[in-house]
C-alpha cells in the first residue's frame, strides 16, 4: 500500500555543475523572481508615464535589499554564534544560507528608504 502522507524530498540543491561552478535552485528562483519584478514594474511606470530611470533605481533598491536581509536573516537567525564569532563569513553567500523573511524585512526597508 502507498502512504499518501508523506513526502520525499531528496532533490540535490544544485541544477547542474561544470567544474567548480554549481547554480542552484534558489538561486534560479531568486534570479527569475528579481527578472519578473523588474518587467511587472517596468509596466506599472511605463502605463504611469513615469521614467524608466525610476524603475532601475527602485529596483537596485530592492535588489541590495532582499540580498543583505536575507543574509543576515540567516546569520541572526539561525546559527549568531558561529557568525558573531567568524564575521568574514557572513559575506560569503556563495557558500549558501540566505533566509526568505530575512529578504522581506530588507526589501521592506529598501522600499522605505526608497
Amino acid at each position: 500500500m502507498i502512504d499518501f502522507a508523506v513526502i520525499f524530498w531528496d532533490v540535490t540543491p544544485e541544477l547542474f555543475r561544470i567544474g567548480p561552478f554549481a547554480p542552484r535552485w534558489y538561486g534560479l528562483m531568486f534570479a527569475t523572481g528579481f527578472l519578473l519584478a523588474y518587467r511587472i514594474f517596468l509596466g506599472i511606470y511605463v502605463r504611469e508615464g513615469k521614467s524608466d530611470l525610476e524603475v532601475y533605481k527602485i529596483f537596485i533598491y530592492a535588489f541590495i535589499g532582499t540580498l543583505v536581509g536575507a543574509r543576515l536573516g540567516h546569520v541572526l537567525f539561525y546559527n549568531p554564534e558561529y557568525y558573531l564569532s567568524n564575521p568574514f563569513e557572513i559575506i560569503k553567500i556563495w557558500q549558501g544560507g540566505l533566509a526568505s523573511h530575512g529578504g522581506t524585512v530588507g526589501v521592506m526597508a529598501a522600499i522605505y528608504l526608497y
